[in-house]
């Protein structure tokens, strides 16, 4: 029986294939999903060793899924090595270097392969900062992975944030010395917005006193 399990998230057979036939033999269970929907049914199913993710794919694409997988303090813990055949494509949305997780190019050999392994191995093990929770955005403090209150309302119960009363407690305590209101602002903040509400509403006033007197105007020159 196979020790560990990796899942190999690919709309292609011939890459799936290759990288089983690659691995050595007897070490690992290899399973398999065509695309990204598929492949985050397996990732909440089973208990993974590794993720090899490709980043294009169909039904829910890679970097939906690893968007789950970083808004999930359980699951952005499980070794992982992002796919593309355009590594730009990987970058243009997650910034070098690649801190948690190991990118492969494709087409791809055996020794890159099992390099790629190894150094996702390593890299999940790395600290990684506290997820934390405000209002309805997720974001990773000190990463390049910022989700938004969308893709948290589209993300499965088991991926679910912390409440944001928990979220709150897990805050720094200095992060403002003044009393805070409800919506999380200061009664200084909140006392200076409503000098500003009052002083553009005296101008909108005056503007359209303004805009009287000047139609009151042309209408006298048209007679």
């Amino acid at each position: 029986m196979a020790s560990n399990k990796i899942l190999v998230i690919d709309d292609t057979t011939v890459v799936r294939v290759k990288v089983r036939e690659m691995l050595p033999p007897g070490n690992f269970e290899v399973l398999e999903a065509k695309d990204g929907l598929e492949g985050l049914n397996f990732i909440l199913q089973e208990k993974l060793s590794l993720i090899m993710l490709d980043f294009l794919l169909p039904k829910m694409s890679g970097w939906e899924v690893f968007q789950q997988l970083q808004a999930n303090p359980e699951l952005r813990k499980i070794p992982l090595v992002l796919m593309s055949g355009r590594k730009e494509e990987v970058t243009e949305k997650i910034t070098e270097p690649f801190e948690y997780f190991e990118f492969l190019g494709k087409p791809f050999d055996q020794k890159q392969l099992i390099s790629a392994i190894k150094l996702a191995m390593t890299k999940a093990k790395l600290p990684r900062p506290e997820l934390v929770s405000v209002g309805s955005v997720a974001a990773v403090k000190n990463s390049t992975i910022t989700i938004s209150g969308t893709t948290n309302a589209a993300m499965p119960t088991a991926a679910s944030n912390p409440t944001p009363s928990a979220a709150n407690a897990a805050m720094p305590t200095a992060a403002s010395n003044a009393t805070p209101s409800a919506g999380g602002a200061s009664n200084a903040e909140i006392n200076a917005l409503n000098e500003k509400m009052v002083k553009m509403q005296a101008e909108i006033d005056g503007l359209k006193k303004q805009l009287t007197q000047v139609v009151t105007f042309i209408k006298q020159k048209i007679k």
